[in-house]
């Protein structure tokens, strides 16, 4: 196993894949309803790549997948389910953040000074940090990353998911973010690919079958910690280590 934060070829390989979607998904547009579109992993590229190549690097046990970022976290920081307190605190990651193109007054960047609370990454990254004080202890065998770095927003600030925009508008997004997931799958060699959410294990289970036909992983699925699921809200954190515990993952 390499040391944690060391840059290797595995971080080196990701900080490239994650370079190249972040081309291919800045030139693409959309139409009404979306008014604003953000893209972290340009503005707040700083401490995404800090993220990758401090904690990207050998092979992973567990690859998770989240869907797209949220407006107080990965939004602000560039890094998944990126809740202030946990990527600057346990983590150890900070760094200036800039504006996005087109800032949508509703939802200003504010970077690592945003005072709101991502609730979804403060129970994922609380759990983590829970069961493993020391961030190293997690990374060498885990891996957190979102399928897609976009945020679509509409006229009123309100967040518009993947899933309502015109097929035809996100073809593209989906091949991009497909490439990108398959060379993150091929960089860590995960045994594991758990979505963060339904809609996140289909993803994992649509780039397999594209990409590694002929290979084997072990799939499956947590709760998806979001604020919005009633389910989720009657304690998230001890649901999702059962899951993990059950399915051998833990």
């Amino acid at each position: 196993m390499c040391d944690q934060g060391v840059p290797d070829s595995t971080s080196s390989s990701l900080v490239a894949a994650a370079q190249q979607l972040t081309e291919e998904l800045k030139p693409l547009r959309f139409a009404e309803p979306v008014s604003h579109v953000y893209l972290p992993t340009e503005y707040a590229w700083e401490s995404h790549r800090m993220y990758l190549e401090k904690f990207g690097s050998g092979q992973k046990k567990v690859l998770m997948l989240g869907m797209n970022p949220g407006p107080w976290g990965m939004a602000q920081t560039g890094v998944p389910f990126g809740e202030i307190p946990a990527v600057r605190d346990w983590m150890g990651i900070s760094s200036p953040v800039n504006k996005p193109e087109n800032e949508h007054p509703k939802r200003p960047i504010e970077g690592f000074d945003c005072a709101r609370s991502e609730v979804s990454g403060r129970r994922l990254w609380g759990l983590f940090a829970d069961k493993f004080p020391d961030p190293d202890d997690f990374f060498s065998d885990h891996f957190v990353t979102n399928y897609c770095p976009l945020v679509w927003m509409g006229e009123t600030g309100k967040n518009i998911t993947p899933d309502k925009l015109p097929k035809a508008e996100m073809m593209p997004v989906e091949q991009a973010c497909r490439k990108h997931l398959a060379a993150v799958i091929d960089a860590l060699q995960p045994q594991w690919l758990i979505g963060v959410g339904a809609y996140a294990e289909k993803k994992l289970i649509e780039a397999v079958k594209e990409y590694f036909p002929d290979q084997e992983y072990n799939t499956g699925k947590i709760l998806h910690p979001s604020p919005a699921s009633p389910i989720a809200n009657r304690g998230w954190e001890p649901q999702a280590e059962k899951q993990l515990l059950e399915m051998g993952v833990w």
